[in-house]
């Protein structure tokens, strides 16, 4: 026979437990401002539109980054081509790094993300490294993420 009030122990116990680990798997806020975007809200696909123009927009697809903890990489597909990305957003500042051939940086993207936006838009400037020509770029969340 178990000695009375055992039962409720052991179930505030597993109450405990529970509540401890929905915290710290809960760690990231589903609508993070600005200041609190991490690379890991940047995982999945992005529709790039360029502002003031009618060339047709980009997809970026980003994905954790191996080597680099707090970091994406993925690659941009733009006009037939595809090209490398890596990059990191910190206190909402975005910067990504383009490369065409893999080994060197053939453009970057820079951007702020939008305070009302949970994440789910960035505005900046694409700059092409060799000819410092300059693109002004709408990037927006796929659907479905």
């Amino acid at each position: 026979m178990k000695p009375a009030g055992m039962g409720g122990l052991c179930g505030l116990v597993l109450l405990l437990a529970a509540s401890a680990q929905a915290q710290t798997t809960d760690s990231t806020p589903a609508c993070p401002a600005p200041h609190e975007m991490r690379a890991l809200h940047l995982y999945g696909t992005w529709q790039a539109q360029w502002q003031g123009e009618d060339a047709p927009g980009a997809t970026l697809q980003l994905e954790r980054h191996p080597e680099l903890g707090d970091s994406v990489r993925g690659r941009v597909e733009r006009d037939g081509t595809t090209a490398l990305l890596a990059g990191d957003v910190d206190d909402g500042d975005l910067t990504l790094e383009e490369s065409r051939d893999g080994k060197r940086i053939s453009a970057t993207w820079i951007g702020r993300v939008d305070a009302d936006s949970c994440g789910k838009l960035i505005r900046g400037t694409w700059t092409d490294a060799d000819t410092e020509a300059r693109r002004e770029f709408v990037l927006r969340r796929a659907a479905g993420w």
